[in-house]
C-alpha cells in the first residue's frame, strides 16, 4: 500500500527527500529567461556583425589609390576626376591642377620678363633692333626641342619630374641675366630661360591623366590659360618691380635685380612639385609600375607611335599659329605700343599686359566650347569649333595691323584678337588627348613645340626689320587664316 500518485505526475527524490514537481516553481522560468537572454545576445551580435560587414563593404566600394587613400573628387573607373573643384588643393587631382598652371605661369613670367623692360635694357647693352629680334626668337626657339624631349620624359618618368627639372634647371639662367654685358650673353640667357616654356607639355599631360574625357578639354584649357596668364602679368609686374628697385640703385642695376623675383619663384615651385605632388591618380609612376597598375614604358615604341600619326602633324602646324602668335605678341606688343604711340614704359607695359590677361578666362572658354560641341557632334564638333575660332583670330590680326594710327582702336581690337587666340589654343588641346592615348606625351610635346616653331617663323619673317611692325602683324594674320584650313573636318 502507498499513496497513489495522480496520473501523469512523477515524484523525484533528491538526497532521499521526496520533491513534488508542483513544489518546484523555480527551474523552468529561470531556464526560459536564460534562453531568451541568450537568443537576444546572439541576435545583437549577428546584427552588429551585419553592420560591420555592411560598413566594410561600403568602405571597399569607395575608390582608393595604391596607398588606400580615398579621393576628394568623384572619379571614373580609371580614377580620373569627373569634376573640377577650383578652390580645392587636395591631392592628387586638384594639387596637380594648381601646381601645373603655377609652374607654367612662372615660366612665362621669366621668359618674357625682358620684353616690357626692353627700352631700358637696349640702352644699357647698346642693342640694335636685329639683335633684339634675335634674342626674342631665341627665347621661344630653344624650347622647341625641349618640348619634344619633355613628351618623352612625361611618358617615361612622369610629369612631376618634368616640371621640377625645368623649374630648377633653368633658374640659374634667370639669375644669370643680372650678369649680362652684351648682345651675346643677353641672347644666351633668354635662350636657356625659354627652355622653361616646355612646362606646357607636362601641364597638358598632367591634366589629361588626371581628368575624365568629358571635362579634359576644360581642364587642359584652364591650366594652360592660367599659365599663359604669366605672359600678361609680366608685362606690368616687371616694370613695377623695376620702378620699385630704382630706390636701391640706378636704372642699369634695377632691371638686373628685378630678375631675382622670377628666379626665386622658380626655385620654390620646383621644390614644392618635386616633394608634394603626385604623377597619376593612383600614385607615383614608379609605384604604379611596381604594383603592376601600368606597364613599364618603351620610349622608342611610344615615340614612333606618335610621330607616325598624321593627325599630330596637322595639329603641329595649326597650333603654331595660335600659341605661336601669342608668344610673338608677348615679345612685340609692349615695345610696339611704346614706339608707335609714344607711351612711357609703365603705361606701355600695362596696356600690353591686356593681351596676356585674357588668358584668365579665354582659353578656358575655348576648351569648354570644344567639350560642349563634342557632346552633340563628337570629334567633328571639336574640329569645327577650332576652325571657327582660329579663322576669326586671323581676321582680327589683319584688322589690328591696319589700326596703327589709333590707340583706342588698337587696344579694342587687340583685346578681341587676344580672346580668339586663346580660345583657339583651348580648343586645340580639346582635340589633342584623342590623337593617341598611349603616345599622349609625344603628341603633346610635338604640338606644343609647334607653337614655339610658329612663333620663331613669324618673328623671323615679319618682325626682324623687313617690314614695319604694323605690316608684319597684318601679314601674320593672312598666314593664320591659310594654315587653319588644315583642320576643316
Amino acid at each position: 500500500g502507498g499513496v497513489r500518485e495522480p496520473r501523469g505526475v512523477q515524484t523525484s527524490f533528491v538526497d532521499g527527500i521526496e520533491i513534488s514537481p508542483r513544489l518546484t516553481p523555480v527551474a523552468q522560468p529561470h531556464t526560459h529567461t536564460h534562453t531568451t537572454h541568450t537568443r537576444l545576445t546572439e541576435e545583437k551580435r549577428a546584427t552588429t556583425n551585419d553592420t560591420r560587414t555592411t560598413m566594410n563593404l561600403e568602405k571597399e566600394d569607395v575608390p582608393r589609390d595604391l596607398k588606400g587613400n580615398a579621393f576628394d573628387l568623384p572619379v571614373d573607373t580609371e580614377h580620373k576626376a569627373k569634376k573640377i573643384k577650383l578652390l580645392s588643393f587636395a591631392r592628387p587631382h586638384m594639387r596637380a591642377f594648381h601646381l601645373s598652371w603655377m609652374s607654367f605661369f612662372v615660366s612665362f613670367l621669366s621668359t618674357f620678363a625682358a620684353a616690357p623692360m626692353i627700352p631700358v635694357i637696349r640702352n644699357n647693352l647698346d642693342l640694335t633692333k636685329p639683335e633684339l629680334g634675335n634674342a626674342g626668337i631665341a627665347a621661344v626657339t630653344g624650347t622647341i626641342f625641349c618640348r619634344i624631349a619633355m613628351g618623352v620624359v612625361c611618358d617615361t618618368f612622369g610629369p612631376r619630374y618634368g616640371h621640377a627639372f625645368l623649374m630648377l634647371g633653368t633658374a640659374p639662367a634667370v639669375f644669370g641675366m643680372a650678369l649680362a654685358d652684351g648682345s651675346i650673353s643677353f641672347l644666351l640667357c633668354r635662350f636657356f630661360i625659354g627652355f622653361s616654356l616646355a612646362t606646357f607639355v607636362a601641364t597638358q599631360f598632367w591634366s589629361s591623366v588626371m581628368f575624365n574625357g568629358k571635362i579634359v578639354g576644360t581642364a587642359n584649357a584652364t591650366t594652360a590659360g592660367w599659365g599663359n596668364l604669366g605672359g600678361g602679368v609680366t608685362q606690368f609686374l616687371m616694370p613695377v618691380i623695376y620702378t620699385g628697385l630704382l630706390a636701391y640703385g640706378p636704372p642699369f642695376q634695377a632691371w638686373r635685380m628685378a630678375y631675382f623675383v622670377p628666379g626665386s619663384c622658380q626655385m620654390l615651385l620646383g621644390m614644392v612639385i618635386l616633394f608634394f605632388a603626385q604623377d597619376l591618380p593612383d600614385g607615383q609612376y614608379r609605384e604604379c609600375i611596381k604594383a603592376g597598375e601600368m606597364a613599364k614604358p618603351n620610349s622608342l615604341k611610344i615615340f614612333l607611335q606618335g610621330v607616325k600619326n598624321y593627325r599630330m602633324w596637322c595639329m603641329v602646324l595649326t597650333y603654331g599659329f595660335c600659341f605661336g602668335v601669342e608668344l610673338t605678341m608677348n615679345n612685340i606688343i609692349s615695345p610696339y605700343l611704346f614706339d608707335q604711340f609714344d607711351l612711357n614704359i609703365e603705361i606701355a607695359g600695362a596696356l600690353g599686359s591686356l593681351f596676356g590677361l585674357m588668358n584668365l578666362f579665354a582659353r578656358s572658354l575655348g576648351g569648354l566650347a570644344s567639350d560642349l560641341t563634342a557632346q552633340k557632334y563628337g570629334m567633328r564638333g571639336r574640329l569645327w569649333a577650332l576652325w571657327i575660332m582660329q579663322t576669326l583670330e586671323g581676321g582680327l590680326c589683319i584688322v589690328l595691323g591696319r589700326l596703327y594710327t589709333t590707340l583706342p582702336g588698337t587696344l579694342v581690337c587687340m583685346i578681341m584678337f587676344s580672346l580668339t587666340v586663346q580660345m583657339a589654343e583651348g580648343a586645340s588641346y580639346g582635340v589633342v588627348p584623342y590623337i593617341s592615348k598611349r603616345a599622349l606625351g609625344i603628341c603633346s610635346g610635338f604640338i606644343g613645340a609647334g607653337g614655339n616653331a610658329g612663333s620663331t617663323i613669324a618673328q623671323a619673317i615679319f618682325f626682324k626689320g623687313a617690314y614695319s611692325t604694323q605690316d608684319g602683324i597684318t601679314y601674320m594674320g593672312v598666314m593664320i587664316v591659310c594654315v587653319t584650313l588644315l583642320v576643316i573636318p
